[in-house]
């Protein structure tokens, strides 16, 4: 038997050790995009992160033999339960030697964590937070992630499931090229008409995000996004200094051509974000942006060849009435007018049925599924 043993960690150095095990994992992976080591940092900094100031995380190491063979981070979200009136705990920031003991002893730490703070089911992975990374991919292992989307091996869902983790939900990526829009030129004709008539019935202007009214914009975006997104499995509210936290991310890397507002009367009614897929550059880094890094990514960010349509919001009162497919038509009307080939919309819910008609329509390829698991705390 070999002996395994799981360390909560208490200091700077342990966490360092457990922000750099994936490259453990991940040696020799070529489809692998390691994370800006920097960024991992702040993101789990409590004095960094707003998310920690409605939130309790504790971060585990597995040694095996004296070597580190897994981390998994437990984490309450009070803003969670007290929106869902529920005590879900949450698991994530999961990466593990193919070794179901080994895996097994990490979850049970999380298990006794969450059942100490009064939980009574796990979730994840959540890394932290749905307003974060989330989700196991569970099939095309041989493609790279997209910006913010997950990766893992393959075996990881045995060491899930093994360790009696069920599913809770599936999230879909769907992939929409020129080449697909070119087949599909009808479903783009038939979009187009009913784009149009949607901003003429409801009187609804479309603008793209003023970069130079920033501040302003973001406030403009909060107001939009706990309104149409409440309704979503898994929505937790950001609070604004989350939102402007985001924000600040967000700003150096999205294209002002693939943001756009709805609005009614000068109010707006909707949201839609794409950004260009900055991980085609980030591959190459490996985690490090300086000293030399930043000449790798600049050279590598003008051949993105990929954007992400990250999320599209409408107010309830003006939902169901096609503005999702307005922005869908501007969003990919812009994105090929600026040299990309395609983009990934993700994640759709698998029950969010408007948008998975929306890609399918499109004649978008379904070519990942990510997984929400769930596990009843004992």
């Amino acid at each position: 038997m070999s002996d395994i043993k799981i360390r909560e960690i208490d200091n700077q150095t342990d966490k360092m050790l457990f922000i750099k095990f994936p490259w453990k994992i991940y040696k020799g992976n070529p489809n692998w995009v390691p994370p800006l080591i920097f960024d991992v940092r702040n993101n789990l900094d409590p004095k960094k992160n707003p998310f920690f100031d409605h939130a309790e995380v504790k971060y585990f190491l597995a040694y095996k033999d004296d070597r580190i063979a897994g981390r998994i981070a437990g984490i309450i979200n009070d803003n969670h339960n007290k929106f869902y009136n529920d005590k879900t705990g949450f698991w994530g920031f999961f990466e593990c030697i193919d070794d179901v003991e080994t895996a097994g002893k990490l979850f049970a730490a999380v298990n006794a964590f969450l059942k100490d703070k009064g939980m009574d089911l796990m979730r994840g992975p959540v890394n932290p937070s749905t307003n974060d990374e989330i989700g196991l991919l569970v099939n095309a292992f041989d493609k790279p992630p997209v910006a913010l989307m997950t990766y893992n091996p393959e075996y990881y869902i045995n060491l899930v499931e093994s360790n009696g983790h069920v599913k809770a939900k599936n999230l879909f990526a769907y992939l929409v090229s020129k080449d697909t829009i070119a087949v599909n030129r009808k479903a783009m004709d038939k979009l187009k008409r009913i784009s149009d008539m949607v901003l003429k019935k409801e009187n609804i202007k479309i603008r793209k995000i003023n970069m130079k009214d920033f501040e302003n914009e973001l406030l403009r975006v909060m107001e939009v996004y706990n309104k149409a997104w409440e309704d979503n499995w898994g929505f937790v509210p950001m609070t604004d200094d989350e939102f402007k936290h985001i924000a600040k991310m967000f700003k150096a890397i999205i294209d002002k051509d693939l943001v756009f507002f709805a609005e009614a009367g000068g109010k707006p009614v909707g949201f839609s974000l794409a950004f260009p897929d900055v991980n085609q550059a980030l591959i190459k880094l490996n985690g490090r942006l300086f000293p030399f890094g930043i000449f790798k990514f600049l050279s590598a960010k003008k051949k993105i060849n990929i954007m992400r349509m990250l999320t599209m919001g409408v107010i309830t009162e003006y939902q169901r009435k096609g503005i999702d497919a307005v922005f869908v038509q501007n969003t990919i009307d812009e994105g090929l007018a600026k040299g990309y080939f395609g983009a990934e919309i993700s994640w759709i819910l698998e029950d969010n049925i408007p948008m998975v008609r929306t890609a399918v329509n499109l004649g978008a390829d379904k070519y990942k599924t990510y997984r929400i698991y769930d596990k009843k705390i004992v």
